[in-house]
């Protein structure tokens, strides 16, 4: 009887030791998945960001009251189960998007801040963001002077 009462105390640990590794291996992966869908909602804003033209960043910068980003506008809706990754994802992340004239430039450098918040599955919050900075006349523009 003895035998048999350290044998359940014994299988009732492993058991309950299971159940917390397996909460607490949940709980990295849904950390580890949200991070990986966060850097992917910043870079794709950041490069979508960066197709524009220089006039139309500044529209963006006077117009924007409330900088959040419309994931609609990053990720396909072409299926049904497209449109249904979108809804989950516009439940879980609040995206929002800063961009900065930078007065030692003259006005010709923006600096861009793309932020993203999450709260996880064990209820504590999460935050990602990421900083660039666009040139007024871009990466590949470049200023001759001709001597006269």
């Amino acid at each position: 009887m003895i035998e048999v009462t350290i044998a359940a105390a014994v299988m009732a640990l492993v058991i309950s030791g299971s159940i917390l590794v397996l909460q607490s291996g949940f709980k990295s992966l849904d950390t580890a998945r949200k991070t990986t869908l966060a850097a992917q909602i910043i870079q794709s804003e950041m490069e979508r960001i960066r197709m524009l033209s220089w006039s139309r960043v500044q529209d963006i910068t006077a117009e924007e009251t409330y900088p959040k980003i419309d994931l609609d506008t990053i990720f396909p809706q072409n299926t049904a189960l497209e449109r249904n990754v979108l809804d989950q994802m516009n439940r879980a992340f609040t995206a929002t998007r800063t961009i900065t004239p930078l007065a030692d430039f003259s006005g010709d450098v923006v600096e861009i801040t793309i932020s993203i918040s999450w709260t996880g599955i064990d209820g504590i919050a999460h935050n990602r963001s990421s900083t660039t900075r666009y040139c007024k006349d871009g990466l590949y523009a470049y200023y001759y002077t001709i001597a006269s």
